[in-house]
Order: structure tokens, then C-alpha cells, then sequence
């Protein structure tokens, strides 16, 4: 647990960078050999795009620091619960293991809507733990969310 939250403090360092761009505060770190090889931070505003999310960019890093799309080996750290497209790519990248901060009611696709990793008909499963740092987490989303309303009233004025 020790090193898992040492990973998801990385990963919500990340999630701070994304909120400092205006964008949703999701933070990713991928580890291989207990070191971290990637990091992803939400980037959608920022770069206008639907796939520019913390999972994708942080595969993406790694699978070209591994040299290879197979991140067989590592384990990633994400401060919110992957939704569905990010759950596909992590099952594709043949990722083992997954750390999550907060669940995601609304969108999550690894427990909360589906469970995408645990799908016996998919060729590879992940195993899933989430919680850890959960209450840092969940309070970056809220205050970010938080704020947005604020802001919004005040622009509708």
C-alpha cells in the first residue's frame, strides 16, 4: 500500500498540472521496475480532442519508452476510475494492473457502469484496485467542478 500511494501521489501531481490548463483534474503515472516510465495528464480542453485523456497520453509515453504497444509489465496509477475508452486501450495495451484513486459513477468502466477488465471473452483481464488516496482524489474533482459552477453564474451575468 506504501508504494502504491507513493505512485498516486505522482499521479495527482499530474492531476494538478491538468486543473492549472483548465482542464478536468485526472493525473497518470505508468510504473515499470518500480519506476515511473510515463505520465499523463487530462488534456481535452487544452488540445480540443476527445481522445487527449490522461490513460491515452501516459500509454502512448510508455508504450514508446518500452518500444513496444505491450505494457505487460507495468502498472498504471490513475487518480479517476477509467471510462470506457481508456478501459479499451489499457485492456489492449495488456496492462496487469490498474490503481485508481476515486470511482466514477457517471462514466467509470471498471466497476462502477461495467466492468470492462473483467470480461472473460477478452483475451487479456486487469487486475483493479481503487481507493487508494480516494479522499484527494474525489476533493480535486470537487473543488474543480465546484469552481466551474462559479465561474459559469459569474460569466451568465
Amino acid at each position: 500500500m506504501e508504494k502504491d500511494e507513493k505512485f498516486m501521489k505522482e499521479a495527482i501531481k499530474q492531476a494538478r498540472k491538468a486543473v492549472a490548463n483548465g482542464d478536468v483534474p485526472i493525473g497518470c503515472v505508468i510504473v515499470r521496475d518500480d519506476k515511473i516510465i510515463a505520465r499523463g495528464y487530462n488534456k481535452r480542453n487544452a488540445r480540443k480532442t476527445t481522445l487527449a485523456h490522461a490513460e491515452l497520453l501516459a500509454i502512448e509515453k510508455a508504450s514508446k519508452k518500452v518500444g513496444d504497444w505491450r505494457l505487460e509489465d507495468c502498472v498504471m496509477y490513475i487518480t479517476l476510475e477509467p471510462c470506457q475508452m481508456c478501459a479499451g486501450a489499457i485492456v489492449q495495451a495488456r496492462i496487469p494492473r490498474v490503481v485508481c484513486g476515486a470511482m466514477n459513477p457517471k462514466a467509470g468502466c471498471a466497476g462502477s457502469i461495467l466492468n470492462m477488465f473483467q470480461i472473460d471473452a477478452f483475451n487479456h483481464q486487469v487486475e483493479f484496485e481503487h481507493g487508494v488516496l480516494e479522499e484527494e482524489c474525489a476533493a480535486l474533482l470537487t473543488e474543480f467542478f465546484r469552481e466551474l459552477r462559479v465561474r459559469r453564474k459569474t460569466e451568465a451575468k
